[in-house]
């Protein structure tokens, strides 16, 4: 699922390509994407709407509207927005010797510029497009079909649990160390409980998710089984440390492209080469040759360095 870095990197691109644009219409074949709204009642909420900002909130995107509305699309496990332009073939087509037709063949959007990285078959999954005023598109790629999109007024979309709820931010100024420790500290009320698990908890901190977690503990040498409880005031500053540091060099490395990821110009993210951790099972410690070891934390899996992540 796409993380803090991901998301705010397909925000970014999309403030850039079609900001101020007006959403014409839409087209979809997998309607449960729209709860319980028809697709004409949808289509009122967007219908003629200037984009006027987009911004991100965890791992939610809002398209902010004219009128006082705002789009809201989770991209969840597979899903990637992409802006550009593709033609509809409403019953597949034949494939030639062209390696976009076969790599395409039975899509019913295929792109219009087959040199684009958009047209790279992992982005072949077009579930939702978004038609714009200047001629361009906003497509939702999605494999599984797991993507959120909601439409209504500010007021009610901003106080929809999953966003008023939402922890803080940590890479804006104000999420300081002494914010990050009251929210931490057993002592004074704050979480307790497993470590990889509270940071993925957006509740907490909005953004982080499972490839983040382990490569923040292992840059704090933190075990991921590690109760809050057991953590020292040095242990607070090396997590909040390796928090900035690692979202940071992962937004500016445009995100990890590991799975399903990409831009809205349908290209990868490159901080899948700077991964420590991750998915490096077996492999030896980048920091102590240790091996790295793979654990299930609640169904999810957990990475860590069998040496110099000690559990407390």
């Amino acid at each position: 699922m796409p993380e803090l870095p991901e998301v705010e990197t397909i925000v970014r691109g999309l403030n850039a390509k079609i900001k101020n644009k007006i959403i014409k219409d839409l087209w979809t074949d997998w309607p449960k994407y729209l709860l319980s709204k028809s697709k004409t009642v949808f289509l009122n909420c967007v219908k003629n709407k200037e984009i006027l900002k987009v911004e991100r909130r965890g791992k939610n995107i809002l398209f902010n509207l004219s009128d006082n509305y705002i789009l809201l699309i989770h991209q969840k496990l597979s899903g990637h927005l992409m802006v550009g332009k593709w033609r509809y073939f409403p019953k597949g087509f034949e494939a030639s010797n062209s390696k976009l037709n076969i790599a395409w063949q039975g899509q019913k959007w295929i792109p219009v510029n087959k040199s684009s990285p958009i047209a790279e078959p992992i982005n072949r999954f077009i579930r939702l497009i978004f038609f714009l005023s200047d001629g361009n598109m906003i497509a939702l790629s999605d494999l599984r079909r797991f993507a959120k999109v909601l439409c209504g007024s500010k007021e009610k979309i901003l106080n929809l649990p999953e966003i008023k709820n939402l922890g803080p931010e940590p890479l804006v100024p104000k999420f300081t160390f002494e914010k990050f420790k009251e929210l931490l500290n057993p002592l004074a009320g704050g979480k307790k409980g497993r470590i990889k698990q509270v940071l993925m908890d957006q509740n907490f901190i909005s953004g982080i998710g499972n490839i983040y977690a382990d490569e923040i503990l292992w840059a704090a040498m933190i075990h991921p089984l590690t109760r809050i409880e057991k953590l020292s005031e040095k242990d607070f500053q090396n997590i909040f440390k390796a928090i900035k540091k690692i979202l940071s060099k992962a937004l500016k490395l445009r995100g990890t492209s590991i799975h399903d990821y990409r831009d809205v110009s349908g290209e990868k993210g490159s901080y899948g080469n700077e991964l420590l951790v991750y998915q490096r099972e077996g492999e030896s410690c980048k920091r102590c040759n240790a091996k790295v070891k793979r654990i299930k934390i609640n169904n999810r899996s957990a990475h860590y360095c069998s040496k110099c992540q000690k559990l407390k």
